[in-house]
């Protein structure tokens, strides 16, 4: 299952994956790195939830930004490469 999902978000992998850099990886890089991509979804979805109830559709740009932000680093965080990570924390 692992491999499926690498593969269908290998565009989103390889930009932190291709590099030729010397890299710094920690454990709690990648822990820190889901709970981060974690927070910003929590934002994202009170940030559709409050632009609903304001009635507001300008609200929703801030959830979509927080939206791809919080995924990437979900996506990086649980389908990545330790290199991958460190790229995401600039570690070298």
């Amino acid at each position: 299952m692992k491999n499926a999902l690498r593969k269908i978000f290998s565009p989103i992998l390889n930009i932190f994956e291709n590099s030729k850099d010397e890299y710094a990886y920690k454990p709690s890089h990648r822990t820190i790195l889901i709970a981060v991509g974690t927070l910003f979804l929590v934002l994202a979805g009170a940030g559709v939830f409050i632009a609903i109830a304001a009635a507001q559709p300008g609200g929703a740009f801030p959830a979509v930004v927080f939206g791809v932000i919080g995924s990437v680093c979900l996506i990086v965080g649980g389908l990545g490469s330790d290199k991958a990570v460190a790229n995401m924390w600039k570690s070298r």
